[in-house]
């Protein structure tokens, strides 16, 4: 006999995680409008994509970019794609012809290859430059001494511009433990804008577990998946 598959009120799950952004808002004295939600549906399929719309999500999150790709002509309009994965140089100019923002390039390569397709299609992509703030080795993203010379080059970069930064916190239980991460990358934001004059207009960080704490120290966009659409499938 088949398991029973428990429902998943995805309405519900998306006012509970606007509800969690408004409070940690509301603790830094912060409006709950600034901080923008991506809703990421990595293994997700499309019918429950359908429902985080209905529910008034906007930003859809993917890692993969085959997946985004069958599965965005699936949903059809109404949303904005964020790619949230690590990004290969093989299947950037792919990348770049689906997406709406591309949130982790930390190299000038990868840059290179996404400008030349939205060159070529008449576009500008939106891109956010990953940060490793916690050491990791397992982490993609560059170290923070070397953002500001990515930043430079990719800006420089014809058919993309260089919107904000992107970090992924250490995984803990207690959101606490990825708090100086988010710090970190939000005094680093405030650098740069005083080193080189570009805007740092977005500080995506914070996921299901440790959003709040992200939103507290300056994130305005935060990628939740699990937090929406429940555990992922195996």
């Amino acid at each position: 006999m088949s398991k029973s598959v428990e429902p998943i009120d995805i309405a519900g799950n998306v006012a509970r995680v606007r509800d969690g952004i408004a409070r940690a808002a509301d603790r830094a004295g912060r409006r709950p409008e600034e901080i923008k939600l991506v809703a990421v549906s990595k293994l997700v399929g499309a019918e429950r994509v359908r429902e985080a719309l209905a529910a008034g999500v906007t930003e859809i999150g993917e890692n993969y970019v085959q997946e985004a790709a069958a599965k965005r002509s699936e949903v059809g309009e109404g949303a904005r794609w964020h790619l949230v994965g690590h990004l290969q140089r093989n299947k950037a100019g792919s990348a770049a012809a689906i997406f709406d923002m591309i949130q982790t390039v930390d190299r000038v390569r990868i840059a290179e290859a996404i400008g030349r397709r939205t060159e070529a299609d008449g576009r500008t992509m939106e891109v956010l430059l990953q940060v490793n703030t916690s050491g990791e080795e397992s982490k993609f993203g560059v170290r923070p001494e070397e953002v500001e010379g990515l930043l430079e080059a990719v800006n420089a970069v014809r058919g993309v511009r260089v919107e904000g930064l992107m970090t992924i916190g250490a995984w803990d239980p207690d959101p606490e433990r990825a708090r100086p991460e988010f710090r970190l990358l939000a005094d680093l934001a405030r650098r740069l804008e005083d080193r080189t004059g570009v805007e740092i207009k977005w500080l995506s960080m914070g996921m299901s577990h440790d959003f709040e704490a992200a939103i507290e120290e300056g994130a305005n966009l935060v990628r939740i998946g699990t937090g929406i659409f429940g555990p992922r499938p195996r």
